[in-house]
């Protein structure tokens, strides 16, 4: 079976469960594992932040930026495509008490009109807009790589009104690749900044919130609200220091899904335009099928994909997936849809 549900499928390789092993350990809670203490200072490191802290998933780092961002009743501009609006559950209602205003930004991201448009002072009758969510690369958008120039217009935008940024940069990694530029060139126009170990660079669990040390010291104590204190947490976070050792494999990826692309765009009834990083979004509606007929016959031929859209399937290259099974992937799908 070749899984292209999700980057998230990824088994956790040799050197990681060797790690998880041989972890030296402490309770987390006390700030006495010296793993995830290693993880915290190597993830803020690399994302040009003074700290960072190691949450169970991307879900409750982005849920934990927002509450701290915000103050109960205000509001948070976000792209009407963006996970935290689409996938997060409705916890930024739930949570941190706070509405959406929502954008339709290109690419996913709100020009500096679209702030200024957006943005609600308090009075009387109104809220304060009291954060901007951006996201990179921008999933529901096709894995957009969304360039630092457009995170810099939006954020300075908010800035100007006194707004906090945060980036849900659940695959980073993957935008910074694909634009050839250091992740700090994407980072360092947001407050806070969110990325996943447990995507691409291929860690069994476990997710990265970074920004300066007052707002991890009052994110830590939200996570323990929050229900992920973790004890000895070492286990789980020496493979998350492996999984910082990947970055340079993340271009293997964006190829197979630029080749992956090419041959399904090949076959009849299907389009697939050309990704930007590892997030392939077909569309089946040449073929006369539902998108779960189409997902149903690849199934019979060995190949798992996702919904997306009404017309749409999403095909997620990863470690675990190589050339040969790309190649292998586009013969099977074709003979699913003769």
């Amino acid at each position: 079976m070749i899984d292209l549900r999700s980057d998230t499928v990824t088994k956790p390789d040799d050197a990681m469960r060797d790690a998880a092993r041989e972890a030296d350990v402490g309770d987390d809670v006390y700030g006495e594992d010296p793993t995830v203490n290693e993880l915290e200072e190597r993830a803020a490191d690399l994302v040009g932040k003074e700290a960072a802290l190691y949450v169970p998933t991307g879900t409750m780092g982005n849920q934990i930026a927002v509450r701290e961002h915000t103050e109960r009743g205000q509001e948070v501009l976000a792209d009407r495509e963006s996970h935290v609006v689409k996938w997060e559950l409705g916890g930024m209602a739930q949570h941190a008490a706070v509405q959406v205003r929502m954008v339709d930004g290109e690419r996913g991201v709100p020009s500096a009109d679209q702030v200024e448009a957006g943005y609600v002072a308090e009075d009387l009758h109104r809220p304060e807009t009291g954060l901007l969510c951006l996201e990179n690369t921008h999933n529901a958008r096709g894995g957009l790589a969304i360039e630092p120039a457009r995170i810099a217009e939006a954020a300075s935008a908010a800035r100007e009104r006194d707004v906090a940024v945060h980036l849900d940069g659940a695959r980073v990694f993957n935008a910074a690749t694909a634009l050839d530029v250091d992740v700090t060139d994407v980072t360092r126009h947001v407050d806070s900044v969110m990325f996943c170990l447990s995507k691409g660079l291929g860690a069994p669990v476990g997710s990265m919130l970074a920004g300066d040390a007052d707002f991890v010291e009052r994110a830590r104590r939200t996570r323990k609200l929050f229900g992920g204190g973790m004890r000895q947490a070492g286990i789980i976070a020496d493979p998350g220091l492996q999984a910082l050792e990947n970055v340079d494999d993340l271009e293997a990826d964006h190829e197979n899904a630029r080749l992956l692309a090419s041959g399904l765009d090949d076959v009849a009834g299907l389009s697939a335009p050309e990704p930007e990083t590892n997030i392939v979004v077909v569309d089946v509606a040449g073929t006369g099928l539902d998108v779960e007929s189409v997902l149903e016959r690849l199934r019979e031929h060995d190949v798992l994909a996702t919904a997306f859209g009404p017309t749409t399937i999403r095909c997620c290259t990863h470690r675990d997936v190589s050339r040969e099974d790309v190649e292998r992937a586009v013969e099977q799908v074709a003979g699913a849809l003769v």
